[in-house]
């Protein structure tokens, strides 16, 4: 894709005007959105990606558009796998409910600035660097290895950006409202400082697996980029309306390990077939695209199905026989 500059700039102005404008709402009105608002917000995100993905497949045709979407959604759903750890962190700062909006804008503002930088570098590094397709792809397999193989721990451990800046910067113990900053005596930094720094930090961290992820469905910045940033525009509502539901999905990570050792085996075999190899095949994207969506819609359904079969099998009451048995096994204990 040999963009000219005015798209470019467009696109990050349309970003911009876009997350510009939702960082007024919440500073104009603090608070937990409802459910009604989430849905909204989100269809609304989900619908302007849709909108984008659809003026690629008209405009610069079919294989340009099956990457834009097989990245976002790629993306998008290890943006929700990552929403726990965001939650974590909420509770472990205990960030006041009504600024946890804000916090999460920020905190994704960051995070998307942080990931432009790391995907210049990126693209710059694979046009020149051929055989990192297979560090990246071995790299994918690994982690899909560590996903499928072992529970994910459900903690949060405080990166060395973040440690740094409690260090260095003076920080008082209570929240001043949304503040960043409070004087008393001398400039202080608020936990709600901290608490945004630990968000796009640890989202940066994120982006080691899901950069690597993106670049074995297209090697085009442009797309890499914008798929990046639809996937983490509509996180902040997001957040709100799948907090309850992120314990029900368990297989999720389980679904996402099958999505990364897939992308990796392919980044792994296409450059392969490149590097002259005849038996490794090149994968089309629209293949790519039907494993992902697939993949992932397996997964969810049989999450949800496993959950209200758990949360059933929880409501039922105990068989008479076993509750009488053992009834009669403390009686004859105790005589």
């Amino acid at each position: 894709m040999n963009l000219p500059f005015w798209i470019w700039a467009a696109t990050l102005g349309g970003f911009a005007a876009v997350l510009a404008f939702d960082f007024w709402m919440v500073a104009r009105n603090p608070h937990e959105p409802s459910m009604r608002e989430c849905v909204g917000w989100v269809s609304f995100y989900v619908g302007l990606a849709a909108a984008f993905g659809a003026g690629l497949l008209l405009l610069s045709g079919p294989a340009h558009g099956g990457e834009f979407f097989a990245g976002w959604i790629t993306e998008y759903s290890l943006s929700v796998d990552n929403l726990f750890v965001f939650l974590l962190i909420m509770s472990r700062f205990r960030v006041p409910r009504e600024y946890r909006q804000k916090v999460l804008l920020i905190g994704i503002v960051l995070a998307l600035v942080m990931r432009g930088a790391f995907i210049a570098a990126g693209a710059g590094a694979v046009q020149r660097f051929d055989w990192l397709f297979y560090v990246f792809g071995a790299f994918l397999v690994y982690t899909a290895w560590k996903l499928i193989g072992h529970e994910e721990e459900a903690e949060f451990s405080e990166n060395l950006a973040l440690r740094t800046v409690r260090r260095v910067l003076p920080t008082t113990d209570t929240y001043h409202g949304a503040r960043l900053t409070v004087h008393h005596g001398r400039r202080l930094v608020t936990p709600m400082l901290i608490v945004m720094v630990a968000i796009g930090t640890t989202d940066l961290l994120f982006a080691l697996d899901s950069i690597p992820a993106i670049f074995g469905l297209t090697k085009e910045p442009y797309l890499v980029f914008t798929a990046n940033a639809f996937a983490l525009m509509g996180l902040r509502q997001l957040f709100f309306l799948i907090g309850g539901l992120l314990d029900r999905l368990v297989y999720l990570s389980k679904g996402l390990s099958v999505v990364l050792a897939f992308i990796g085996l392919k980044l792994i075999m296409e450059a392969l077939h490149h590097d002259g190899v005849s038996w490794a095949p090149e994968v089309p994207i629209m293949v790519s695209l039907g494993v992902i969506v697939g993949t992932l819609a397996v997964t969810t359904v049989l999450s949800l199905v496993k959950s209200a079969r758990d949360a059933r099998r929880a409501r039922e009451p105990e068989p008479a026989g076993q509750s009488s048995g053992r009834s009669s096994g403390r009686s004859s204990g105790q005589s």
